[in-house]
């Protein structure tokens, strides 16, 4: 009668081995099918990019140059920077006076006036007003 039990016990247990490994293989089985379904979207999506790159960059190659008259404006415009630059650059070093100042005519641009306030930190005191 102990054998009989022990018996049992272990086809009940073998039994129990054998639904826990088929529901294991289900789980298995529906997370391939999952993971196969996600690459095919995911090579679809990357298929689709890549072709609108490669129409972005065909677009990319074809198109136009700006008219004539505009790259002959844009030349002379960077001609004229390069020109000037040395006179503006003893401007903006501080060597110099404004470029378009004349002989004549006042500085455009004061030198500016340190701070007279204590704690330098903290904004000048607004001027008093006077009564009207």
């Amino acid at each position: 009668m102990e054998l009989l039990e022990k018996h049992e016990d272990i086809l009940r247990g073998r039994a129990e081995l054998l639904q826990q490994m088929e529901s294991r293989r289900e789980q298995l089985n529906t997370l391939r099918t999952k993971h196969v379904k996600e690459r095919e979207a995911a090579r679809l999506r990357n298929a689709t990019l890549l072709q609108d790159l490669q129409m972005i960059k065909d677009h990319l190659k074809v198109r136009q140059l700006p008219h004539p008259q505009l790259l002959a404006l844009q030349t002379k415009y960077w001609a004229s920077v390069e020109e000037s630059l040395p006179a503006w650059e003893h401007f903006l070093l501080g060597k110099g006076p404004h470029p378009t100042d004349g002989p004549g005519q006042m500085p455009r641009r004061a030198k500016r006036q340190p701070s007279t306030s204590k704690d330098q930190g903290l904004p000048p005191r607004p001027k008093p007003r006077a009564a009207r």
